[in-house]
């Protein structure tokens, strides 16, 4: 970043450090990423809700912790895991262009042992019901 982000800042990390995050973090500049899905069970393990983040801005670190830009959230959906269409996978700028090849990705990340490790449940499985997060945004500082 040209000049330090605001020190008040939450800090923002796409999946696990690593080329995975990289590579978002990267379509996040070339401004093809312009959205994102989490699970809500995060969030509730966080005690949050999603919806707040409307409006709010991030710090957005890479996998060396280093701030790469700042982003603001500008909608925040919850729907069922099953009901992520096409527009939004392709908004995710991962080069999906089907709910189903964006589903497929989600799938594997959620049920990889990392993911599984990282929410201390080694069982959990993704069904159509599960409620995903879906929530946009737009960089205001790089």
């Amino acid at each position: 970043m040209d000049t330090p982000p605001d020190p008040t800042l939450a800090t923002c990390e796409f999946a696990f450090p690593g080329p995975l995050r990289d590579a978002l973090i990267a379509a996040i500049l070339r401004g093809d990423k312009t959205a994102t899905s989490t699970l809500l069970r995060e969030h509730e393990a966080e005690g949050t809700d999603p919806r707040a983040l409307v409006d709010t801005r991030e710090v957005v670190v890479d996998s060396d912790d280093r701030p790469v830009c700042v982003i603001e959230t500008t909608d925040v959906a919850i729907r069922p895991f099953g009901d992520v269409d096409d527009e939004f996978a392709r908004a995710e700028g991962e080069g999906y262009t089907t709910a189903r090849e964006w589903a497929s990705a989600h799938r594997k990340f959620w049920h990889s042992t990392e993911y599984r490790e990282a929410i201390d449940d080694p069982h959990f499985t993704i069904s159509e019901d599960t409620p995903v997060v879906c929530a946009r945004f737009r960089v205001v500082q790089r």
